[in-house]
């Protein structure tokens, strides 16, 4: 089976091809077309299965439309399968998809590897579970009740589960490998072969057997070392190899539905916890389950929203349940929540679950990843509205019960005030990628923004591309190269026309803060942060600091996420960003000394960076204003100035290329340079044996002797490096006539003279980032760079300089057509033969160079539900910590944590508390007047705060000190004095300034951390007069 790459790209980055052609073998059954089922449905279908038949007896009702979101009001009293069946099918054109109304008859479900039932009746689910078991088809359970949810998995007695983790094999470079029995292995690193019980090696010299002879078992001997097979009769080890680890595979005995319906309260190994603060609650949930479709078969429906009657009705029931099957404790408290509740069919449980369940149904199909074993139960009964059964606003039957509109489902649980609530909303979203998409379809489904006043703005600079189309489900392949955010608010209208959304393109940073400025924020109620970068969120998080704005975040990478929920003087914030857990690799490593594929693909990027990009640009800088450019260049130092200039000088001059058989040329010689003269020129400088000052051989561990290569026209990947690199040439030249066409390639390189090598003993080469800084400036040719000044000062013709303007590349990943990988893979490939370090595939090697986060449909639904969890919680009000709830979860294992969010941290001014939310706000303007002075700014906050300013900063420009030397900026105004400090006007956009100041009496930091921390007092000067927007 083919896969296609381009559409399944992230996803494989997290499966794997062997994974992905399993599952596209795979035919699956999910039956029940509501919320739950369809957020099931369009999880599968995008993961790539080879079919999928929705089943559905019923009717859509008004509901359903609180979270079945590809049924509209016109769909009322239709088939709910067959109304969603043509939206889901087009969702991945890969997967057959079609629709059943009939029910769910033996013959039919033996068609199918997966069965999945969702809001099925006990009855039913009995039933079927006997079947599957029996005729081994996987088997998924799924329910939702208002704020609880459920799920089940049976996958056979004897189900293999291929990979485990998902994580990617260990492994670690060899150093050494004595002859014994056992053999001793050194590694060049600590290896973290900490639970590791079998690897393999590849590229060891010397001791070739053990690169043939398939997994090796080991014991641990230190961080540094461990023992393996007996290797007194291998050859003697010569140096290099990588141990590498091979994932274990295990095989799982799945219970039938039956059996395990009655062991799961007796055995703790049967549930999945997904909060471990509440395992005895879901023990109980387990119960209530059972309980509630024992109420619902008795009485023909589910108990009425918050009807005590039905409530004490249902605890009777479990009561008698809890007893049959031995359960220690029935916690009555949430039998009454899910009874007062259970009505509610809500986006977010769905979104949740259904994420989840899905990911089961790519497990069953691939036998990629631990499946659950075999319960599971979720509860967000936080979410319920903090409320005394004698006050007034407390919830009733009447408050609760169906209107005859889409949100019927979330009024259930929540009444109808608290939607109207909702629909005033006023927020801001941030991204329209993967969670941005879930985002929407759940703010459409809750009917957020959806009423008069209401309105959400969602801004995405970025374009749609087809390697979206996997996971970011609102986008079709026609939609291909259109702007995310327009497309998105379009899909999300139709799901709810009363929805008030606007869609911007602009890229949240500086340069559109007179977009998203104070007059922007103060006018929401919320952000929703949607990002995948760092950078990104800490700055948005700073936006809701200064604001004073809550904020809603999520990211995944894989089957991993996380949500976190800022809340103003509630909540610690998000940033600032930590130091990253990616290591910047050293300049010398990648100049000279690399030993892992990393380390060459980065080179290679920095390639074609530095060729394609960057010398394309600074010929278009020289050709626009010479002068200019020349002076900018002389404060970047003479090392880059000279490297800058001969690149420069040789765009412009004869040595330019014009003509293709110039640029196979060119491609030919930068082969010669890169992996054959500049590595002589290594090994020249340090010879093989070469013997530190300390006496220990310079060739050792982590620096790895190379070899140069010899180029072979009939080598693959010496031919992928010339084709690949003529052509970028030929495209930053502007030159026509460029090829694929090896034939005549190689004719052309027939005839290029290839010059010898000639070693330079002037050549000095850094061993190390600090010998590199010492030597920075050295050794200099300054007289060939002012010869290259000189000869570059001279004026071109205009005629001229147009002629030679160039066409810089940016890195596209994604294009196969581009040449972009084939160059960063063959360069990446044939430096790692330099140095004998095991080579990557395109598919690897795209998702380091590419700097790929790899993604999955799931993970992403199942974030996104969280968030909108913590929305319920955000328009309620809630001024309690407990209330809300930070989580992470790794749905390969499967893992979940949920924690209450950490508090802001508290710091002292002047014998007083504060947080980072803290600051002294200013209205510049007071009552429309003109502007105050910086004099009566400070003197308003001693009246008001009781804090005398003794110096005052904007940015690292000192505005104020006290005494006599900046006393006449008294008399100025605070704009006036930021200008003239800052030598610079203030953008006319420009509505808050934003200024640190340091207090007479202040304490002094007694460490950094504390002074880091002191500096969260800003005075937030208001330019906009009281309300005016």
């Amino acid at each position: 089976m083919d896969i296609d790459e381009g559409f399944y790209s992230r996803q494989l980055y997290v499966l794997g091809h062997d994974a992905m052609r399993r599952m596209g073998e795979a035919d699956i059954l999910i039956a029940g077309m509501r919320g739950l089922g369809v957020e099931v449905a369009k999880n599968v279908i995008l993961a790539g299965v080879r079919s999928v038949l929705v089943q559905d007896e019923g009717m859509v009702e008004w509901n359903d439309l609180s979270s079945q979101f590809y049924c509209k009001e016109a769909d009322l009293g239709r088939n709910r399968a067959q109304s969603c069946v043509s939206c889901l099918a087009r969702l991945n054109a890969h997967v057959s998809v079609e629709a059943h109304s009939g029910p769910l008859e033996e013959g039919l479900l033996s068609q199918f590897q997966v069965v999945v039932l969702t809001n099925s009746s006990l009855d039913e689910q009995k039933r079927i579970g006997d079947f599957c078991h029996s005729r081994n088809i996987k088997l998924v359970i799924a329910d939702t009740k208002g704020l609880c949810g459920q799920l089940f998995c049976d996958f056979g007695e004897q189900f293999r589960v291929l990979d485990c983790d998902g994580e990617t094999p260990l492994s670690v470079m060899v150093d050494s490998i004595t002859k014994g029995n056992p053999g001793k292995v050194t590694c060049t690193e600590e290896h973290d072969f900490v639970d590791v019980t079998h690897v393999t090696f590849s590229g060891v010299q010397g001791m070739v057997e053990l690169n043939t002879c398939g997994p090796v078992e080991i014991q641990i001997l230190d961080d540094y070392s461990f023992s393996i097979c007996d290797t007194s009769r291998f050859s003697a080890y010569e140096k290099g190899g990588v141990a590498s680890e091979v994932k274990k595979a295990a095989t799982i005995t799945f219970k039938s539905f039956c059996v395990a319906l009655e062991e799961a309260v007796r055995s703790s190994e049967m549930m999945v916890p997904t909060d471990y603060g509440k395992l005895e609650e879901h023990r109980t949930l387990h119960i209530a389950f059972q309980a509630l479709h024992q109420f619902e078969k008795s009485t023909g429906h589910l108990p009425s929203s918050r009807s005590k009657v039905d409530a004490d009705r249902l605890v009777t029931m479990a009561r008698a349940c809890s007893g049959a099957s031995s359960l220690e404790e029935l916690h009555e408290g949430v039998v009454r929540k899910l009874a007062m509740s259970c009505r509610g069919d809500l986006a977010p449980i769905n979104a949740f679950i259904g994420g989840l369940a899905a990911q089961e149904v790519m497990k069953a199909c691939s036998g990629k990843f631990t499946p659950l074993c075999q319960w599971l139960y979720f509860d967000a009964f936080e979410c319920l509205p903090e409320e005394e059964e004698d006050k007034e606003e407390a919830l009733t039957e009447d408050m609760c019960g169906p209107k005859g509109c889409r949100y019927d489902g979330q009024i259930a649980v929540f009444g109808s005030a608290f939607q109207d609530k909702l629909a005033r909303m006023r927020y801001f979203m941030v991204g329209a990628g993967a969670i941005g998409c879930e985002l929407l379809k759940n703010f459409a489904l809750i009917g957020l923004g959806a009423g008069e006043g209401g309105h959400i703005t969602v801004t995405d600079m970025d374009s749609i591309e087809r390697s979206n189309l996997n996971r970011q489900f609102l986008f079709r392949s026609q939609d291909v190269g259109r702007q995310k955010a327009e497309v998105a608010a379009r899909a999300v209208r139709e799901m709810n026309p009363a929805l008030n959304i606007s869609a911007h393109q602009n890229r949240l940073g500086p340069e559109s803060e007179g977009v998203y400025g104070y007059s922007f924020f103060r006018q929401l109620d919320g952000v929703a942060a949607a990002l995948d970068n760092v950078e990104a969120r800490v700055y948005l998080d700073g936006l809701c600091v200064r604001y004073q704005r809550p904020m809603l975040e999520g990211g995944t990478r894989g089957t991993k996420g996380s949500t976190e929920v800022v809340v103003p003087h509630l909540t610690k914030s998000y940033g600032p960003a930590s130091s990253s857990s990616d290591k910047a690799i050293p300049l010398c490593t990648l100049k000279n000394f690399p030993h892992r594929i990393e380390h060459t693909l980065q080179w290679a990027r920095d390639q074609f960076e530095g060729i394609f990009k960057h010398s394309a640009e600074n010929v278009n800088q020289y050709l626009r204003d010479a002068t200019n450019f020349l002076s900018r260049l002389a404060e970047r130092g003479e090392v880059e100035a000279l490297e800058v200039l001969e690149v420069v000088s040789a765009s412009v001059s004869d040595l330019r290329p014009l003509s293709w058989e110039d640029c196979v040329r060119w491609a030919r010689l930068r082969f010669e340079t890169l992996y054959n003269h500049d590595i002589r020129q290594l090994l020249h400088c340090f010879p093989p044996g070469t013997m530190t000052s300390s006496g220990v051989p310079f060739w050792t561990g982590a620096k790895r002797c190379p070899h140069p290569l010899t180029f072979d026209p009939e080598c693959t990947t010496h031919m992928d490096f010339v084709v690949a690199a003529a052509n970028l040439y030929a495209q930053t030249h502007g030159i026509r006539g460029a090829s694929r066409d090896r034939g005549p390639i190689k004719a052309a390189l027939k005839g290029v003279h290839v010059p010898q090598f000639s070693p330079k003993s002037s050549v000095k080469i850094h061993v190390s980032d600090e010998d590199m800084e010492g030597d920075q400036g050295k050794d200099v040719d300054t007289a060939r760079l002012e010869a290259l000044k000189a000869d570059l000062c001279s004026t071109r013709p205009e005629q001229d300089r147009q002629a030679l303007m160039m066409h810089p590349l940016e890195f596209e990943k994604d294009d196969d057509s581009n040449f972009h990988m084939d160059y960063v893979v063959a360069a990446s490939n044939l430096r790692a033969e330099n140095y004998d370090i095991p080579t990557a595939d395109r598919l690897k090697s795209k998702l380091i160079a590419g700097r790929i986060i790899p993604a999955i449909a799931t993970t992403t639904a199942a974030v996104a539900g969280l968030m909108c969890l913590e929305l319920y919680k955000l328009v309620q009000g809630r001024v309690q910590s407990q209330a809300y709830r930070s989580a992470f979860l790794n749905l390969a294992v499967p893992l979940f944590v949920m924690s209450m969010p950490s508090k802001p941290r508290l710091f002292k001014v002047s014998g007083r508390e504060y947080s980072q939310w803290d600051g002294i706000l200013v209205e510049g303007r007071p009552s429309g007047q003109q502007e105050m002075t910086l004099g009566a700014m400070l003197q308003h906050i001693k009246q008001v705060h009781g804090l005398e300013v003794s110096s005052l900063f904007y940015g690292p420009a000192m505005l104020y000190s006290a005494g006599p030397s900046h006393e006449d900026r008294l008399q100025q105004r605070v704009s006036e004095v930021v200008c003239r400090v800052t030598k610079s006007e203030l953008p006319p956009h420009t509505e808050m300034l934003e200024m640190v100041p340091d207090f007479v009496g202040e304490d002094e930091a007694e460490d950094e951390e504390e002074a880091d921390a002191m500096a969260y007092l800003p005075i937030r000067y208001v330019l906009v007069p009281p309300g005016q927007n």
